[in-house]
This record gives C-alpha cells, sequence and structure tokens, in this order.
C-alpha cells in the first residue's frame, strides 16, 4: 500500500471516530427529545441531565485539536562535535535513502532503534526528526549491521510512515481518551454508591441492625455501555492501523537490503533477538547484581560490561542466530515474525557485499568508556546513582552474595523459628539437633501431603534434601558474617563458592568435601554436628 493509501486509510479511521461521537451525540439527543415530547417533570429532568454527562466525554474527545508531543525518553543527547562518526554515518545512509537526516541523535540504553518526528498539520508538514539508538546495538553489532539498522530506520521516513503517524495517534489517544473518561465516571459512581452503602450499613450497626451487603452491582452500567461502544472501535481501529505498520516494516527491510547489502541486513534481524535476551539476562544476572548491596558496578560497566558478556558467551547468541522463532502474527502485532522478515530478506539476489565494515559498531563512538559513564547518568535513576560503586565485578559479587545470604530466609529458618520461639541462627539449630529434636524440628516444615503423612525413615527421606539445603544456606551465611567466604566471578558461568582454605567448589577434596561430609552428617539417621562444628568459626563451634 503506497503513502497515499496509507495516508487516506489514516484519515478514514479518524474520521470514523468523529462520525461514531456524532452519532452517538445524535442518539443522545434524540432520547432528549423523545422523552421531552412525553411531558415535563422529573423524569424529563433526570434523563436529561444524564445524557449531558454522557455527551461530555464524547464531545471532550472529539475538541482535542492537537496530538500530544510525548516526552523525549530518558537518553543521551549526542552532536556532532561529540560523535562526528556517528553523525557522518547517519548523513551518508540519509543520503541514500533519498531522505532528510535526523536533527537528533539520543543514545539510550535499549536493544533497538526508532525514528520520530513531529510533523504539523497533522502530517501535511515535515518537522524536527529523532533516531534514537541503543547502546546495546553499538556493543553487539557490526559496522555493517549497524548500517542495516539505521537504513531500516530511515525506510519509514522514505515511506512517509513518521508523518502519517501523527494521524494515526492522533486517533488513538483521542480513542483512548474517551474511554478513559468513561470508565472513570462509572469508577467514581460505584465509589460514591459504595461510600452511601457504607455509611447506611454503619448507621444500622449503630442502632443494633444487622449491616447489609454493599453491592455495587449495575452502578455506572451507562457509562460502561459507552466505553464499549468506543472500545469496539478501538479494536477496529487498531487492527486496521497495525497491518498497515507490518507491510511498512517489510517495506523498510528492502530499503535497508538496497543500502546495507542483503546479508548485512539479514545477518542484522538474526543478531537483534539474540541481543535482546541476552541483554535481558545481562541485566538481571549482571548489571543490576549488586543492588541488594546497594552497590553499582564500576562507572561505563553497567552498559559495557554487556561487550564482555557476549565476548565470553559467543556460542549463545550464535544458537539463537539459526533457530529463529516462528510466531503467529495476532491483530495487534505492529511487526511481522523475525523469520518471515529475515526469509524474504535471504531470498532476494546475492548483492555481493558480504564483506563490507566487519568490525564493531561500538568503534564508531570517539571515546567508548567516556560515553557509556555518561549514558549511565542520562539513563539511571537518581537513587541508582547515588549507590557507591563497587572497584570491581568481583568485589561486586561478594557485596552482592554477602547481603543475599544475611538476608536469606530458608524454609528451615521459619521452621526453628516456629519450634523454638526465638530468632533463626546456625548455632540455635546445631544445639536442636545435638538435642535429638531435628526429625521433631523437620515437622515444622512445609510439606507435601505424601511426605506429611510419612513416618519413620520414609519421612527422613523426603524431608533430607530440603535440610540439607537449608542448612548448607545457613553455614555459607556464618562463614560470609565472618568474612571467610568469597566468590569466584565468572562471564561464562554461575559464580562459585571459594570455601574457607581456598577451594573454589569445584574439586573432589578440600573444604568443599569436608562441608558435604559435615553436612550429611548432621542430618543423618543419627545426627552427628561434631565434623559441622569443627569446620566453623569458633563462635559456632562450642554448644
Amino acid at each position: 500500500m503506497g503513502a497515499t493509501l496509507r495516508a487516506l486509510r489514516a484519515l478514514v479511521l479518524l474520521l470514523g471516530f468523529y462520525l461514531l461521537s456524532l452519532v452517538l451525540l445524535a442518539a443522545l439527543a434524540g432520547v432528549d427529545v423523545l422523552v421531552f415530547g412525553w411531558g415535563h417533570g422529573p423524569l424529563t429532568a433526570k434523563v436529561g441531565f444524564v445524557t449531558v454527562l454522557l455527551a461530555i466525554p464524547v464531545v471532550r474527545g472529539m475538541l482535542m485539536l492537537r496530538t500530544p508531543k510525548g516526552e523525549d525518553p530518558p537518553g543521551l543527547p549526542v552532536t556532532d562535535a561529540d560523535e562526528p562518526r556517528l553523525w557522518a554515518l547517519v548523513r551518508e545512509l540519509a543520503a541514500a535513502a533519498g531522505t532528510r537526516a535526523p536533527d537528533r541523535i539520543l543514545l539510550n540504553g535499549e536493544v533497538n532503534a526508532s525514528v520520530s518526528e513531529e510533523p504539523r498539520l497533522l502530517g501535511l508538514l515535515p518537522g524536527p526528526r529523532r533516531l534514537t539508538l541503543g547502546v546495546p546495538l553499538l556493543i553487539g553489532l557490526t559496522e555493517a549491521q549497524l548500517r542495516s539498522v539505521l537504513a531500516h530506520e530511515y525506510g519509514h521516513f522514505t515511506g512517509g510512515d513518521t508523518r502519517l503517524s501523527a494521524l494515526v495517534v492522533r486517533g488513538r489517544v483521542q480513542i483512548g481518551r474517551v474511554i478513559g473518561q468513561f470508565h472513570a465516571k462509572a469508577d467514581g459512581k460505584v465509589a460514591a454508591d459504595r461510600a452511601r452503602q457504607e455509611r447506611a450499613s454503619a448507621k444500622r450497626v449503630a442502632k443494633g441492625r444487622k449491616a447489609k451487603e454493599i453491592d455495587t452491582t449495575g452502578v455506572g452500567a451507562t457509562y460502561r455501555t459507552m466505553a464499549r461502544i468506543y472500545t469496539a472501535y478501538g479494536k477496529l481501529y487498531l487492527r486496521a492501523s497495525l497491518s498497515t505498520a507490518r507491510g511498512q516494516e517489510y517495506a523498510a527491510d528492502l530499503t535497508a537490503a538496497r543500502i546495507a547489502g542483503r546479508d548485512a541486513t539479514a545477518s542484522a534481524l538474526r543478531e537483534i533477538p539474540a541481543l535482546s535476551a541476552s541483554h535481558d539476562f545481562y541485566l538481571d544476572s549482571y548489571a543490576t547484581l549488586g543492588l541488594q548491596a546497594r552497590l553499582l558496578p564500576p562507572r561505563g560497566e553497567f552498559f559495557g560490561g554487556f561487550g564482555r558478556l557476549l565476548a565470553a558467551r559467543e556460542p549463545e547468541p550464535a544458537k539463537r542466530r539459526a533457530e529463529l522463532p516462528e510466531m503467529p502474527v495476532g491483530p495487534y502485532d505492529s511487526h511481522p515474525p523475525i523469520a518471515d522478515r529475515v526469509r524474504r530478506i535471504e531470498a532476494l539476489p546475492a548483492d555481493g557485499r558480504a564483506d563490507e565494515a566487519r568490525g564493531a559498531a561500538l568503534t564508531l563512538l570517539t571515546d567508548p568508556e567516556r560515553t557509556l559513564g555518561a549514558l549511565e547518568d542520562a539513563v539511571l535513576l537518581d537513587e541508582l546513582l547515588a549507590c557507591p560503586r563497587a572497584a570491581g565485578w568481583e568485589e561486586l559479587l561478594n557485596a552482592s552474595m554477602a547481603a543475599g545470604l544475611s538476608a536469606t530466609q530458608t524454609p528451615l529458618h521459619r521452621a526453628l523459628t516456629a519450634y523454638t520461639g526465638r530468632p533463626a541462627s546456625l548455632s540455635a539449630l546445631l544445639d536442636v539437633i545435638d538435642d535429638g529434636r531435628l526429625w521433631r524440628l523437620a515437622e515444622r516444615l512445609p510439606l507435601s501431603e505424601v511426605a506429611a503423612a510419612a513416618k519413620g525413615r520414609a519421612f527422613r527421606e523426603f524431608v533430607r534434601p530440603v535440610l540439607l539445603r537449608s542448612l548448607r544456606t545457613m553455614v555459607l551465611a556464618e562463614f560470609s558474617a565472618c568474612s571467610l567466604l568469597s566468590w569466584e566471578f565468572s562471564w561464562t558461568g554461575p559464580a562459585t563458592v571459594r570455601l574457607p582454605g581456598g577451594d573454589t567448589g569445584t574439586g573432589d577434596a578440600g573444604p568443599e568435601a569436608d562441608l558435604d561430609a559435615a553436612l550429611q552428617a548432621a542430618v543423618a539417621d543419627h545426627p552427628d554436628t561434631g565434623r559441622l562444628r569443627a569446620l566453623l568459626p569458633s563462635a559456632v563451634q562450642n554448644v
């Protein structure tokens, strides 16, 4: 569908909103005329009052003359003086696409790139343009792949997508505004009626009578019916406008392939979902690792560490690239399935550009470390930026694990507190074990019906794994509290514990083996805490 037809569709959809509103206003006026024709009285006044209340949200929605301008998302604006190589690439690709370059570049921390425009007169006149570029793309893509991503975004400029979005967004906002007003009116009616019934019930109770059950069924039904009418049109509006958006994505992909090459475009489309999954994992497991301890990674590493993770785990994204997800398209999806987009691009004839610009896109930045640090200042919340910085990832890990162990409440902690009536501690647990009460304590653990019904040895076999895990956690917390525990940081796998004595917990002998044997002895059929006490700091060894 060409830009003219898309503009016509957007205009028809917007006019449909006004037509629907006029029809509803006419219906409300018709109700007034009909009721007034029957005569004047309390019912006539009430109906007139209700129709006016229903008409107000409709009229307000129709009179919204300007499309609300969204605020800039959090990000780091960069000028030509800041990043000349990046700006040169942006202008070069804009010229190749035959479109006007963005007026601003905004870097952010997302695995995404987008373009936007603020046109005037509902898209009839151009306006300022902005390119928003996620730094994780610069970290994870080659320069050729980044060229493809930017060329794709410029395809939206050349197709008029950003200018036509003013029409589409205006309709969405106006429909949403009317729906929101009707729901707010209905909620207000419910709240007022509930308050009235509660006051009446309180008076009944004060007189010694039984309070009535609060029932707001049907209150605000008229407002909600009006909201449902607009919701139905809103769904039609979204389905129609988003189906057009999927066609725009295919067209923008072809622009990218023409400018940046078939192979670079296909590889970028394969790479971005893998980057997104890796980045989510990185944020959860690394960048925010120190939040429990109120620590941030070294400056620049909150985003910069992502590159270290990718370098260390390179085979993992490669597997994701090879297996693209086959996701069905829903009626409200704005993008086609990535697998379908890749197949379309890879079906294009070879263009001999497979070996272009294989260098890392991050090298386009003049000083990546400085930019990564400045990006943290621009996008992280103030309360995060107030946290001190760790000297390195090892320190961040140790502080995080220490904070986590000190705050951990295992099922055994809770059972011990319920059993003894005192705060749970390792010393108290060892005393309970030495007194021969371990299995009575174990009855306080959360158990399945089968485990709770078991007796004797069968019961002990059910609960022993839970006891072992919880007891190990309590012992590690004790080591940590005495600064005897450290952790080995890794970009390729989970952190491993270093127990007192220098073992990393990966061998079959040494402190780790001694600890496992001591834990097994402590939860054996005939428990013995002697070996475990011998491994613990002196404060816990003595009964």
